[in-house]
């Protein structure tokens, strides 16, 4: 039996696994995962500096399956939002638009840094610092509104005729990103996170085809959040 696969028996897990180096782990334990930030757009419209940052919040689940490699899945909810990034010129009319999204992705973090605390035949305790590479794809639902002006919509905006009838629209999306755990306990981390996610489509904006938008360059955000981890066990 190739001993990537091998296991015993040992209290209080299921299964003792082996890594390439016959080094001894167990899988485990589940994750809980609740944080809350902001929320970035990239598109036709401008960039950093014409943004209206908005809101974010997840929750999620992570699952250690090897050494180094965490599996998990995440749902968040966040708004973006941005002017035009020169607002006296007439290709975008002084466009701004207001976004309000939903994603659920599947994700892996990828570890920078070897932890020695994570295998079963360690004496030490886990890292109290841990970097990691985050990787991901799932499915985003996005219900912008586009407007005239160069400042956030309140309750007197006049919305323009969207592009398309279907909002709220699905797209694909596909997250990068880096973040740093703190180990606050035996159960507790905290982390810091920024993700840039890529999606399938032009529209988070409502600004492509009709209202004089790049069809040809799909539109992007990231979201800096901050998370508090929970483990079922220590």
């Amino acid at each position: 039996m190739p001993l990537s696969t091998a296991y015993a028996q040992s209290p209080g897990h299921s299964k003792r696994h082996y890594n390439a180096q016959a080094r001894p782990y167990y899988r485990g334990p589940v994750r809980f995962t609740a944080g809350g930030g902001a929320a970035f757009y990239n598109g036709d419209l401008g960039g950093l500096s014409q943004n209206f940052i908005g809101p974010a919040g997840s929750i999620g689940v992570l699952y250690m399956w090897h050494p180094g490699l965490q599996v998990g899945a995440e749902f968040s909810a966040f708004q973006i939002g941005a002017k035009d990034r020169l607002a006296s010129r007439n290709e975008f009319n002084n466009l701004a638009f207001r976004g309000r999204n939903a994603s659920l992705i599947a994700q892996v973090r990828l570890g920078l840094l070897r932890d020695n605390g994570e295998f079963a035949d360690s004496h030490g305790s886990p890292a109290v610092l841990k970097p990691y590479l985050r990787l991901g794809v799932g499915g985003l639902l996005y219900s912008p509104e586009s407007y005239e002006g160069t400042t956030r919509p309140d309750n007197g905006t006049t919305f323009l005729s969207p592009e398309r009838n279907d909002y709220p629209a699905v797209a694909f999306v596909a997250p990068v990103g880096l973040g740093l755990t703190v180990r606050a306990s035996r159960r507790v981390n905290v982390t810091t996170e920024a993700t840039y996610f890529f999606t399938s489509t032009d529209q988070l904006d409502d600004v492509s085809t009709i209202h004089s938008g790049n069809a040809q360059h799909n539109d992007g955000y990231g979201l800096l959040e901050l998370k508090l981890e929970y483990a079922l066990r220590p």
